[in-house]
């Protein structure tokens, strides 16, 4: 990055040159400037490179969407919905093996597939028989993000497990490890501020509106149990129904998941961002 001086009428203009080398291609960025060098420039090189590496994601994230839907549009419709069987036993077991569920991808397979229910306790069993119909449901169904759905969607995972908390938000306050949730009196106010948030910034990204929105979510930590089960679907819902493919917080990953859900927003997305972009390298790669 350099900056650089034109003369245009007997004035000088400064602006910030960037270039940077993307899908092979040498990319060139200028940013205007001024008639004379800022005395923040050192905070306006580095808030133009963010923007610039921004960008170029964005792009990748867009080849994403568009390969996975031209993928999708060659299947058949019967093996759309054996696909989207696969992508919910493969959610709901991750999502539910990160909450301490005891089911192993193997019977959350048998339980969908054959209604077969493996020796293990009943609890568990239920919660996944449920996350798999309210997933696959998610997936088949648009419906407009909102306060009442992400109520509804918590009523029916949790309603015959834990019926005095399903589809409530808590009126206590809890710490979830380190981290003190917020006051149990600012909740729907807290909550409306993140649908608003999300109805306000359609036009950004999915992929980054889906990482705000959840990390915005977790935050919160509205329900007395299951914020990240319902955080996790909300992500996906975006993902979804803006045509990008869903994105799987898997198991065996869930310490960087957890890391990342410690640090702030920003930090946030730049994680969800190169887990989006390992998970689908395929597409970029094409």
């Amino acid at each position: 990055m350099r900056i650089i001086k034109l003369r245009k009428n007997n004035h000088e203009y400064y602006y910030l040159k960037h270039s940077f080398r993307f899908q092979g291609k040498v990319i060139t960025r200028e940013k205007y400037l001024g008639k004379k060098i800022p005395e923040n420039i050192k905070e306006i090189e580095q808030a133009f490179l963010e923007e610039c590496k921004k960008k170029s994601i964005f792009r990748l994230f867009e080849k994403i969407k568009q390969g996975f839907r031209r993928e999708w549009k060659k299947y058949p419709d019967s093996i759309k919905e054996k696909l989207k069987e696969q992508i919910t036993i493969a959610f709901t077991y991750n999502t539910n093996a990160i909450e301490g569920s005891t089911i192993s991808l193997d019977e959350t397979r048998e339980l969908a597939e054959h209604r077969i229910s493996p020796n293990k306790p009943l609890k568990d069993v239920k919660e996944t028989e449920a996350h798999l119909q309210l997933f696959l449901e998610m997936l088949e169904k648009k419906e407009r993000l909102s306060l009442n759905l992400i109520l509804k969607w918590h009523k029916k995972l949790f309603k015959e497990t834990k019926p005095d908390i399903a589809g409530r938000i808590r009126d206590y306050n809890v710490k979830v490890g380190f981290y003190k949730a917020p006051d149990w009196q600012d909740l729907k106010k807290l909550l409306r501020k993140m649908i608003l948030f999300y109805n306000e910034n359609k036009r950004m990204n999915p992929v980054e509106l889906a990482a705000r929105t959840h990390y915005k979510f977790e935050k919160i930590h509205p329900f007395g149990d299951g914020n990240g089960r319902i955080g996790r679907i909300i992500m996906n819902h975006i993902l979804w129904h803006n045509k990008y493919p869903i994105l799987i917080i898997e198991y065996k990953k869930r310490k960087a998941y957890y890391k990342a859900l410690q640090k702030d927003e920003d930090k946030f997305f730049a994680y969800f961002a190169r887990r989006y972009l390992k998970t689908y390298e395929r597409y970029v790669k094409k």
